[in-house]
């Protein structure tokens, strides 16, 4: 892994466990902390599932898929090309990601979550830094297909 996405890699993996290690260390589980009311708040909350609890309690499973996922990452960054800079940066997001929450599971058996908004009165399930790292690699990665799909892309 190159430097520049191995420090990326590395912060994000730090921002999110000491996140995750101050909220639990200072909020009571269940406690919700308004910090923009009617809209964005901390709630510390224990997820032994998948997104919206999914799978919950099913810990080997989350193990096996984890395991497999961070394999299939790795060797989708080994092979995509210098230029796939967007594409790089996202499979970086999502290991990271995907490691800050698997150090939970392995850890606890749960994954601590604690940012919680609530968007145009739906009480959006409650996540993490991990989460958001996921989600916007995914995003980076649909990104770069779209715009290469479009020609809007210069690849070297």
């Amino acid at each position: 892994m190159k430097k520049k996405h191995l420090f990326v890699f590395l912060m994000i993996l730090l921002i999110d466990q000491l996140t995750k290690f101050y909220v639990s260390s200072h909020m009571m589980l269940g406690q919700k902390i308004p910090i923009i009311s009617g809209f964005f708040n901390f709630t510390y909350y224990h997820n032994t599932g998948a997104a919206w609890s999914m799978l919950e309690g099913k810990m080997w499973f989350f193990y096996i898929i984890t395991i497999v996922a961070l394999i299939a990452m790795w060797m989708f960054y080994q092979h995509a090309k210098e230029s796939d800079v967007i594409t790089r940066y996202g499979l970086v997001l999502m290991m990271a990601g995907t490691v800050g929450n698997f150090i939970d599971r392995l850890c606890f058996q749960y994954v601590r979550d604690f940012i919680d908004f609530i968007i145009f009165g739906y009480d959006f399930p409650v996540f993490n830094i991990a989460d958001m790292a996921l989600c916007i690699g995914v995003f980076f990665i649909i990104i770069d297909i779209f715009l290469e799909e479009r020609g809007l892309v210069l690849k070297k």
